[in-house]
């Protein structure tokens, strides 16, 4: 049996529903682990171009089952809203090829109100939350108060359960921040409406993949968003709410016995962020721009312009080390093709001396980017299929990112269509 990771070294956005949808016919199973609908893998095949919030990016293959573990946070009408977006595209999305964690906690209405509410309170001091309810939402199930989509099978229990919690979120919405309380009747009215839905897709996924790793079956893990915004190791609290390392595969998929093969750490090959937090190779104005415009660099989720800037060696170094990555899949090369020189932030300076470690959070609100520059390729690379095709530059940027970093470069995206890459 071998198992493979797909993880982000950086912020996120940096192409890993893109690499699954490449690898996952060599797997039988591909499984979400954590987070929630807050972020979009894209993906690119014959159908079309589709944005997946949720849904496992290998649910394009016939023969694979992608399975939503227990660490995700379960929004239900987001759920539901990709797979009838996917139905009508002429994808399959049934309980065969489909299934969600019996172990894996439901997202409420409330918890969207929540997040919206309380970045509002913080106003310039907020943390750039995409409102999808993430932070409530782990909030609460780190508290004991949520619905596990187990409980959506035994109706009496559930509803004690739903009204127990009401009762107490009502008092927060109404004391902390004065918002108008949820009805009982519209809360039963809105779990009965999904539990009829997604009761099909509900199972023992821990079971499931136990049988697949006795039985010799592989799994592909996908994870959501990046090293740099894990609760524990990224840029606190510019965070997401969940563990976004692959070292949280097996408590987020329910197979506590899994071995991993491969963690390959998927890079862009220039810097994004979608979001608040320090971004110290950021870049502004028209610089920004022209890449921006270039690599189509908007959230999936959100749409937001996302901000831009060189490589960063040292927060990939760092990205790399936490993730445990044992290759590196570079994505995006192409969209640089058109610059002179091209930009690589190598160090940070921090209080007037150069630094290559990746320092305490908030002491990158004090960084600045050191830059060295090399030679661009000013051609095209769409096309090109093979490693000894790449024109020379393009080579020696790719092997001085894979030096600089420590980790072999084994993937090279140069388009967003599946066979848009070059294996070394």
């Amino acid at each position: 049996m071998k198992n493979c990771a797909i993880v982000g070294i950086n912020w996120g956005d940096e192409g890993k529903g893109r690499i699954v949808d490449l690898l996952c016919k060599n797997y039988d199973f591909v499984v979400r682990y954590q987070g929630g609908g807050n972020a979009g893998h894209t993906v690119v095949n014959e159908l079309g171009k589709f944005a997946l919030h949720l849904i496992p990016s290998g649910i394009f293959h016939k023969g694979i089952v992608n399975i939503l573990g227990n660490g995700v946070a379960l929004d239900p009408e987001s759920l539901w809203e990709e797979i009838i977006s996917l139905r009508n595209r002429g994808v399959t999305v049934d309980e065969n090829n489909l299934k969600i964690s019996d172990r894996a906690s439901l997202l409420f209405p409330w918890h969207k109100m929540l997040d919206a509410l309380e970045e509002e309170r913080l106003k310039d001091k907020k943390y750039g939350s995409t409102k999808q309810g993430i932070a409530p939402f782990y909030s609460d199930k780190y508290q004991k108060k949520t619905i596990l989509l187990g409980e959506l099978i035994y109706s009496k229990h559930l509803k004690e359960h739903v009204k127990d919690l009401l009762e107490w979120k009502n008092l927060i919405l109404r004391g902390v921040y004065n918002a108008d309380p949820i009805e009982l009747e519209e809360l039963y009215k809105w779990v009965e409406d999904y539990t009829e839905k997604l009761r099909p897709f509900i199972c023992d996924t821990g079971k499931l993949l136990k049988e697949a790793e006795n039985t010799g079956k592989s799994v592909l893990f996908e994870a959501q968003l990046g090293s740099l915004r894990d609760l524990d190791y990224g840029i606190y609290p510019y965070t997401t709410s969940s563990n976004t390392l692959a070292s949280y595969i097996p408590l987020g998929s329910g197979l506590a016995s899994v071995n991993i093969d491969e963690t390959i750490g998927v890079v862009k090959a220039y810097s994004t962020c979608v979001g608040e937090g320090p971004f110290v190779s950021e870049w502004f104005g028209e610089e920004a721009d022209k890449l921006r415009e270039a690599g189509a660099e908007y959230g999936a989720k959100t749409g937001r312009p996302r901000r831009v800037g060189p490589i960063d060696i040292v927060a990939t170094r760092y990205g790399v080390e936490v993730q445990n990555a044992t290759c590196v899949a570079l994505t995006k090369l192409d969209v640089l093709s058109y610059m002179d020189k091209i930009p690589v932030c190598v160090k940070y300076e921090l209080n007037g001396k150069q630094i290559d470690e990746f320092p305490f959070p908030f002491l990158l609100e004090d960084c600045k980017p050191v830059i060295e520059y090399l030679d661009g390729w000013k051609q095209d690379v769409s096309n090109v299929k093979t490693w000894d095709e790449l024109p020379t530059n393009a080579k020696k940027y790719v092997e001085y990112i894979e030096k600089s970093i420590g980790c072999p470069i084994k993937y090279i995206s140069v388009g967003p269509e599946r066979d848009s890459y070059i294996k070394r």
